[in-house]
């Protein structure tokens, strides 16, 4: 994976911010000035730039300015102390992705920074030689030209997201903000404000005034992630959204206008939720003036091997491992499976499998399926082959914990008590 460049001015953040995304599992480039952060730039491709707002010479804004015309398409993550709401919205209008306010926790800033560069593969384009999808990606460019709204419908880990960022990279929108956020993700209570934004002093907590997502995306696209766990209230609320193109801020006095794409996705069947009456149904329709559903990777099989090359040579990359390719059976072996997690659960899988590989090749037992076992092994409780998978794990990881929670999909805390739990020293 390339690397991900930090423009930082003080020497200590400098530092940890440098410190964090290797643990984070990345490689990082420093610079002390945004001019040294353009040279880095210059010099090869990136796959973030997290850059503080205040410093000496040319400023965050001026900094942003510089890479949009270098790039259109590297994500810009905007660090600062001393910013207020209106230059965050500011910078977000220049083409910065996402901000983070000082202070900010080490869980904040991994959160940030892999909600940047997960989603979407180097290329920023979706990989694919099924023709049903080329089909549905040449329809896809034709909408994306339009700022008609988009209602996009799969499985969860068919890439629905990543379909939203191809719709706003194809759209005339491409050098505005594309700002996202997960209906689900969010709790019911503070949803309305991480959408609206908030005045301050609007509610108990609110000490800032802050801009709400789609006060963000102002002149860009919007995607609704999931947007079939929003509560009933606030449908209601974005249907006027979408009806007015205004957004009334909580504790505010009056609406303000917003210039947005929306793009919406979900894994649920939105028309049978508005029978059981748990969506509304003017939203349902005003969402879904153009519906794309995007097929299971089990439609797909073509695909499987395409993504398990790329998958790995990211991860043997972000690894450091010589692997080239994979063995026949290996192969048989993705062709043969449902993926039910879908493009999400063949990347965990080829993920951990490069954890695990010993040699130039990927083979079956890489994918911890054992051969030839005996009744002895056939016979292990869960709990035992939990503990040699969190072992296998942790070998492959040379004891790294923050590695192997990320490779076993569990967090660091997890694997502690695991760890305690089996009297295990790591």
């Amino acid at each position: 994976m390339q690397p991900i460049v930090v423009v930082d001015d003080d020497p200590e953040m400098r530092n940890a911010l440098e410190e964090a995304v290797r643990r984070f599992g990345f490689d990082v480039r420093v610079a002390g000035t945004a001019s040294e952060g353009m040279e880095v730039l210059k010099s090869q491709e990136c796959s973030l730039v997290i850059t503080d707002m205040k410093m000496p010479g040319m400023n965050g804004l001026e900094f942003i300015r510089h890479i949009r015309k270098l790039s259109s398409t590297v994500p810009v993550l905007v660090i600062t102390g001393f910013g207020t709401v209106e230059n965050a919205v500011e910078c977000m209008k220049l083409g910065a992705s996402d901000y983070l306010m000082k202070p900010f926790s080490f869980d904040n800033l991994k959160e940030a920074i892999t909600g940047l560069v997960d989603p979407a593969p180097p290329s920023s384009e979706i990989i694919t030689g099924d023709e049903s999808m080329k089909r549905l990606l040449r329809i896809t460019q034709e909408v994306a030209r339009t700022d008609t709204t988009v209602l996009v419908t799969g499985e969860s880990g068919t890439g629905k997201e990543l379909l939203a960022r191809y719709i706003h990279r194809h759209s005339p929108r491409k050098d505005r903000p594309f700002v996202a956020v997960n209906c689900a993700a969010i709790p019911e209570n503070l949803l309305e404000s991480e959408l609206f934004g908030h005045e301050k002093g609007a509610f108990t907590g609110a000490l800032e005034k802050k801009a709400g997502k789609f006060e963000l995306a102002d002149g860009g696209t919007l995607l609704l992630d999931e947007i079939g766990e929003m509560p009933l209230p606030l449908q209601a609320k974005l249907l006027r959204v979408l009806q007015e193109r205004e957004i009334d801020r909580i504790g505010g006095k009056r609406p303000l206008s917003v210039d947005i794409r929306v793009v919406a996705t979900t894994n649920r069947n939105l028309a049978e939720e508005v029978e059981k009456g748990k969506f509304r149904e003017d939203l349902y329709y005003r969402l879904s003036v153009f519906p794309i559903e995007l097929p299971p990777l089990r439609e797909r099989t073509g695909d499987v091997r395409l993504l398990a090359d790329f998958f790995l040579k990211k991860h043997a990359a972000r690894y450091g491992k010589g692997i080239s390719g994979f063995s026949e059976d290996a192969l048989n072996h993705l062709y043969a499976q449902q993926w039910k997690g879908n493009v999400r659960e063949l990347e965990n899988v080829i993920q951990r499998a490069v954890l695990l590989s010993r040699s130039e090749l990927i083979e079956t037992g890489d994918f911890m399926i054992e051969k030839g076992r005996s009744p002895r092994h056939d016979a292990k409780t869960i709990k035992e082959m939990e503990k040699e998978l969190i072992l296998r794990t942790l070998r492959a990881t040379n004891g790294n914990r923050t590695r192997t929670a990320e490779c076993l999909g569990i967090t660091v805390r997890t694997l502690r008590n695991k760890l305690n739990e089996y009297r295990l020293n790591a």
